[in-house]
């Protein structure tokens, strides 16, 4: 275990991503990162619901390949720290292990946030560093142009 480690708050409560559904869409607009999702039957959706996680005041944020074989075989740099796979946390506190991996990039026009925030997805993990983040089922306030991320 590093010598500073963060603490992590789940911040997902009553929904998740289908972890049936392996494809993620992210979109970037100025400082504003989105990530848009199928959100799992468990959670009273209708059929192909989607979920929408917004980020206000984007500095970075990665989408790494990091699945749940590998977080549960200590390949992730959290494995061993996290509470549970699957979740969307923030991280909280001095964190030696934040800026460890070499593919963070910055939105069109990064914001100043500096919040961690992490999401365990099926196959991949989303991680960014924002001012806020916002939940949102159906149709998103904001609405930015979507792609299919690419390693």
């Amino acid at each position: 275990m590093p010598a500073t480690s963060p603490s992590f708050v789940k911040l997902n409560e009553g929904w998740n991503a289908d972890f049936g559904a392996p494809s993620v869409e992210i979109g970037t607009s100025g400082s504003i990162v989105q990530l848009r999702f199928l959100l799992p039957w468990a959670y009273e959706v209708e059929e192909d619901e989607v979920g929408y996680l917004t980020f206000e005041g984007c500095k970075l944020w990665r989408f790494g390949l990091t699945n749940d074989e590998g977080w549960y075989r200590g390949q992730c740099r959290y494995s061993k720290l996290v509470p549970k796979w699957g979740e969307f946390y923030e991280l909280i506190g001095e964190d030696a292990l934040r800026m460890q991996p070499d593919d963070w990039q910055p939105p069109p026009y990064p914001g100043k946030g500096d919040r961690h925030y992490l999401f365990y997805l099926k196959d991949d993990t989303f991680e960014c560093l924002a001012g806020d983040w916002i939940f949102e089922r159906g149709t998103p306030k904001i609405v930015v142009p979507l792609f299919s991320p690419e390693y």
